[in-house]
Formats: structure tokens, sequence, C-alpha cells
């Protein structure tokens, strides 16, 4: 979510959600419907790195089920059902079939949200409507998204307090605790990855000559 981070940078808080394509079963149902339908946050920060968080609505990404199905893995129980509706942790069945939301209801509730206001509000695709148009999951959907900026100082002018120091109490409570905030690991592997470069495996520098030489004929 770079956009986030861009208008943390100017010292708004912001949030920015969109569809993906119908991947995800809703709670209780067993044929993929929703899509990932990630959602973040960010709030600004005078020193360091601002508090960043997103996540997919669904119990995992579907490039993680992607990459146990490279490593021959199965998956945690809870995450996906197989094309019959059965739960599975075959991820060939998974990516075959549909994930689930992470918290049941919740997140069901949640997907469904992100739908409603990142394709239907601003008149752009949801989830089904994107998988219907790109007629395959192996590609990457074009859909809706939704930004929302807003400025912490302009609204809470006038009130008593200053966000951003009362923001910093909240933090140091909850590192207090022994709790990290979200994205500090993030911030710490970018940091090092600037410095050192990325490592990759001998696999991936395969599959990135793969891409280079065939383009979209690798995928």
């Amino acid at each position: 979510w770079p956009e986030i981070e861009t208008l943390t940078d100017m010292g708004l808080a912001a949030m920015a959600m969109c569809p993906s394509y119908a991947s995800v079963a809703p709670s209780g149902g067993t044929d993929p419907l929703m899509g990932t339908n990630p959602f973040a946050f960010g709030w600004p920060r005078a020193e360091g790195n601002p508090y960043v968080f997103d996540f997919a609505t669904s119990v995992a990404a579907r490039g993680e089920i992607e990459l146990h199905r490279r490593a021959g893995t199965p998956l945690p129980e809870g995450w996906a059902v197989a094309p019959d509706g059965a739960p599975t942790t075959d991820p060939e069945a998974a990516l075959a079939g549909a994930m689930l939301p992470f918290g049941g209801h919740k997140g069901s509730a949640i997907s469904t949200m992100i739908e409603l206001l990142a394709g239907v509000m601003i008149g752009d695709l949801t989830s089904p409507e994107a998988r219907d148009a790109l007629g395959s999951l192996t590609l990457a959907p074009a859909h809706g998204e939704l930004i929302i900026a807003f400025d912490p100082a302009k609204f809470a002018a006038g009130r008593p307090g200053d966000p951003f120091a009362r923001a910093e109490t909240l933090f140091a409570a909850i590192m207090g605790q022994g709790a990290r905030l979200p994205s500090q690991r993030r911030f710490k592997a970018r940091a090092e990855t600037r410095a050192k470069g990325i490592p990759l495996t001998e696999a991936e520098r395969q599959s990135l000559e793969r891409l280079l030489a065939n383009g979209l004929d690798a995928v």
C-alpha cells in the first residue's frame, strides 16, 4: 500500500481498500464470491516510521496458498474449502475451490463492506465482476479502490490536546506491554534490504530469469 505511506508522509491519516477477484467464500458459504479484499490504514508520526497495517480479509492471502503449493506443504486447517465445499488442507484443492474469510462472519462482513464501498459505490468492478471480466485468476485483476485521507490537526482543531502526542501515548502504552506495532518488522526488513540488497534462492533467481525471458508466457 504505497499510497498509504505517501499520505502519512504528508501528515495525513489514511485508509485504503479494494476488491480483488472472486476467490473467497462468504461465511457459511462454499463458492468463491468475495475477493481477498485487503484493507490498509496509516497514521503519521513525527519521529520514525508511520503506524501502518494492511491485511487481507481472507484467512490468508492467495499468494500464501500458492507458496504452500509450490513447497508441497499442506495448508493449516480452516483456510479453505475444496470445489465440493468440503474443508481442505490441499493447496491445489484450495486454489480450485475457495478461501475462507478471517474471523468467520466478521471477516465476511468487512469483505462485503469493501465490495460495496470500493466497488459498487464508486461505480467500479466488484470481485465477481472482476473475475468475469478477466476470465482467469492467473493475472492481476482490474477493480475498484477507495482511498480516504484525514488531516488529524484539522479534525482536532479547537479541542484539548495534540492528536499526534495523544497517538504517541497510545503507541507507547501498546509497546510498554511488550507488544510490537504493526509493520515494525516490515520497516526493519526494508532498511536491511536497502542496505544489503535482497537475498534470493537459486530457485527464485531461475524464476526471475524465466519471467524476464518469457514475460507473461512464463505465468
